[in-house]
């Protein structure tokens, strides 16, 4: 039977594609060795805010996971009565794969799918050749979502006109849910007058950025004049290497970033990484001023209040920041001077006026978009989200990851204790296997659960190979 609310009206249920409920606490050793912000924690920030606006008294909203599974479908059509699909820039060579498994269950699914802020990335040109690879791929999966909805909502400019220029017409511009994570309210504001050595600052970018777009410049260059900044990385590998020490990614090869043990904001405790939205929300409040090349890095600090600019390196960063009016710079068009881009001057020429004087126009767009598509919202239907509200704030979510610069018992405890859980629940598993392969006459069979073990068994190893190496 459906579940009904307290009046006995039928609920609607949506399925999230998230990788986790906002209301998900999960201690910060669990949460890597899940990913559950699948490899960049700017997911979740429009993830959690779909999770919101969605959620109304009579409708109830289940996260569905990252990972694609092709073989619940018939589950899905007969639990749910909505499949919601908020995406980034899915548009790109290295999410084929991804989105070619997300097609294969759309295609499976009888209830209505609805997209939420897809983006197609490229260059800051706006140039779609590198995109025609994946245009078979793309058209599949804009054909199985429209079957299914009555529109597709894009992030922006570029996506539309890619989309459009494929022969689609139910294309709408709506931009990203997180930006509406408050609804028609949006209060950005400069604090100061200027920016002083006593400013505290946050700073983000991509190992890209930061590598061959001359971020790395810029960060240097600011962590010498300003003694309370922060750098906040997003990357499954960035939380690793805080937590961890852990280099094995090829993004451990880039020492100029300061998620790296090497880099001197990570000895001097300059650097976080979040787990969840609204502890990165809340840390940003009392920051004067944000920039960086990381699009939700600076939307989380917009959602605090705090003014921002983002320096844009390719089509989604650029795209959202004209649709939304949120101040930017093209990185490509940076001077060679770093000091020509000092946060003083960046927050001097940072003009807010397009985003919160246009944001009730693009709300309201945005919400009618979800009534086109028979989705209701908490803003027009529910409480506006104060019982989201409430009860996040009745959880005790981990704070922020910093820099593994300890020797503390307290440090070292709660990571040995994880990895003792984790040793113990690998015997058990073991043990298992050691019967199961008892029972098995075929040698063929006996062989799978035997690199299952000893994989598992790498996985939590690496780090405590890692802490013994250090001499913790």
């Amino acid at each position: 039977m459906p579940p009904k609310d307290h009046h006995g009206a039928r609920v609607q249920r949506i399925l999230l594609r998230s990788g986790k409920s906002p209301y998900d606490v999960v201690p910060i050793e669990e949460a890597l060795h899940r990913d559950v912000f699948a490899t960049n924690s700017g997911n979740l920030i429009f993830s959690d805010a779909a999770h919101k606006i969605l959620e109304t008294p009579d409708t109830e909203v289940v996260s569905n996971g990252i990972r694609t599974d092709v073989s619940a479908a018939a589950r899905i059509n007969e639990e749910y009565d909505a499949f919601v699909v908020p995406l980034a820039n899915a548009f790109r060579p290295s999410f084929e794969q991804q989105l070619k498994r997300l097609t294969r269950l759309i295609g499976r699914l009888r209830i209505p799918v609805v997209v939420l802020g897809v983006g197609a990335q490229t260059g800051l040109t706006y140039d779609p050749a590198r995109l025609k690879p994946i245009e078979p791929t793309v058209r599949e999966f804009v054909s199985a979502v429209l079957d299914r909805s009555a529109s597709i909502g894009v992030r922006g400019e570029f996506t539309e006109t890619y989309l459009k220029d494929m022969g689609f017409r139910d294309v709408e511009v709506i931009g990203c849910p997180s930006l509406f994570l408050y609804g028609k309210e949006l209060a950005v504001s400069k604090r100061q007058p200027e920016l002083s050595a006593a400013s505290r600052i946050a700073v983000n970018g991509s190992h890209s950025a930061v590598r061959s777009q001359g971020l790395d410049r810029i960060i240097r260059h600011t962590h010498e004049r300003y003694p309370h900044l922060r750098f906040i990385g997003q990357n499954l590998s960035d939380a690793r290497q805080l937590h961890w020490r852990d280099l094995s990614d090829p993004n451990g090869r880039i020492t100029a970033m300061p998620t790296h043990p090497d880099h001197p904001m990570y000895r001097e405790d300059k650097v976080r990484v979040y787990v969840d939205p609204i502890t990165w929300i809340d840390d940003l409040r009392p920051f004067d001023f944000s920039f960086g090349s990381r699009i939700h890095g600076n939307i989380a600090a917009l959602l605090a209040g705090t003014p921002a600019t983002v320096l844009c390196g390719d089509s989604r960063t650029l795209e959202l920041c004209r649709y939304f009016g949120v101040p930017h710079r093209r990185i490509d068009q940076l001077p060679e001077d770093p000091g020509a881009l000092d946060p003083a001057r960046l927050y001097e020429e940072a003009d807010f006026a397009e985003l919160t004087g246009g944001h009730q126009e693009r709300f309201e767009r945005f919400t009618g978009f979800l009534d086109r598509n028979g989705l209701r919202n908490t803003f027009t239907h529910g409480d506006g989200g104060a019982a989201f509200d409430a009860r996040m704030r009745s959880l005790a979510f981990p704070a922020g990851i910093r820099p593994w610069n300890d020797a503390d018992i307290a440090s070292l405890t709660s990571r040995f204790g994880w990895l003792h859980s984790r040793i113990a629940e690998l015997a058990v598993d073991n043990a298992k296997l050691k019967r199961e392969l008892k029972r098995a006459a075929n040698p063929a069979v006996a062989s799978a659960p035997t690199s299952v073990y000893r994989k598992a068994r790498r996985v939590v190893g690496r780090p405590i190979r890692r802490a013994l190496q250090s001499g913790r």
